[in-house]
């Protein structure tokens, strides 16, 4: 890949630069000392990632990240001292279209330490995959769902733009929303609690972070919060697994899904948001066989056409619709089936 770096610091741009050369596969496409920088440079040549830090003069890496994705869009990775210190500021870029988000790596660690190199490698071995080709996995024909008369589970994926876009979707739900939620985003575990917080400050509904055992209730929104994939362990209940260990989406939106299909002892509603990449796409796929109603977010209305994109091409969505209309068909679906029973 050819990589970006865009940092007001001098000795940042020279760390990230030493960390990049430990992949020679890779190369510095050219580097940028603030956003307005970026944005300009980036018109003229755009790369193929962006390690795109936060606070910087002129331009922080927020609006820096939103007109790079409206003008000339590509994978961008928040490369910032301390994550967990601007979670604002993280959440915001990430809405805009970030990827991912990790701490600024301090030289003379251990490569494999909390501030080493390690975490920083694996984001951009992560990307690499991602916006290469993915392999193809096979399924076996699924099961048929076992559908009851209780409000269907509502299940969503998302990833790059996804938190914006969550906070939009369970922004419009009321208090007495009559369905549970499972939300599958990706976001590293170190600030996944944060992300369950600033979304429940959004919302009126309790937005809490999954954890093992845990059994979806109606009126309340569970989110993924480990580098494991969450999944359904029986018909009820959630918890995390590490398998699949092969798959560079963790946590992910198709084993999430799967679980669903597979285990879920009830109707459900699959959800694709805005994300990078085609996760989620083949599991909504699997979730349309099994005869559940699904939702794919429109092109217009996307951060980041990626995901939403892969599951129209495989006419996994039984609807496309604009962001600002999921919710209400979410309410309208939900409360037929809760007042039919």
């Amino acid at each position: 890949m050819r990589i970006a770096v865009v940092n007001d610091s001098p000795f940042a741009r020279e760390a990230l630069r030493w960390v990049l050369q430990l992949r020679p596969e890779h190369s510095i496409a050219w580097t940028a000392c603030n956003g307005a920088e970026a944005v300009e440079i980036c018109q003229r040549d755009t790369p193929d990632l962006i390690l795109m830090d936060l606070m910087m003069p002129v331009m922080d890496g927020v609006e820096a990240t939103k007109r790079i994705m409206a003008k000339c869009p590509c994978a961008i990775v928040i490369v910032t001292v301390s994550v967990n210190n601007h979670v604002d500021k993280v959440f915001r870029a990430m809405s805009a279209g970030a990827v991912d988000a990790v701490d600024t790596p301090a030289l003379g660690s251990a490569a494999n330490s909390k501030q080493g190199t390690g975490p920083l490698l694996a984001k951009i071995d992560t990307m690499s995959r991602l916006i290469g080709e993915p392999k193809k996995i096979h399924h076996p024909k699924p099961p048929e769902m076992h559908h009851t008369s209780d409000a269907p589970l509502v299940v969503i994926g998302s990833s790059a733009g996804g938190p914006a876009a969550l906070a939009a979707v369970l922004g419009k739900l009321p208090l007495d929303f009559p369905a549970p939620i499972v939300i599958v985003q990706h976001v590293d575990e170190d600030f996944a609690p944060f992300l369950a917080s600033w979304l429940a400050e959004q919302c009126s509904i309790p937005v809490l972070a999954a954890k093992n055992g845990d059994r979806p209730t109606p009126g309340q929104a569970l989110i993924a919060v480990k580098n494991d994939h969450l999944v359904f362990t029986d018909c009820q209940k959630l918890g995390y697994s590490a398998t699949p260990g092969d798959g560079f989406y963790r946590p992910s939106v198709d084993v999430f899904f799967d679980s669903v299909v597979d285990c879920w002892d009830g109707d459900a509603i699959g959800v694709i948001l805005t994300g990078m990449g085609r996760d989620g796409a083949r599991g909504l796929k699997r979730m349309r066989e099994a005869g559940c109603h699904t939702i794919a977010q429109d092109e217009a209305s996307s951060a980041v056409y990626g995901m939403p994109k892969a599951a129209a091409q495989i006419n996994a969505a039984v609807e496309i619709l604009p962001l600002h209309e999921i919710a209400g068909v979410l309410q309208r679906r939900c409360r037929r089936r809760t007042n039919s029973s």
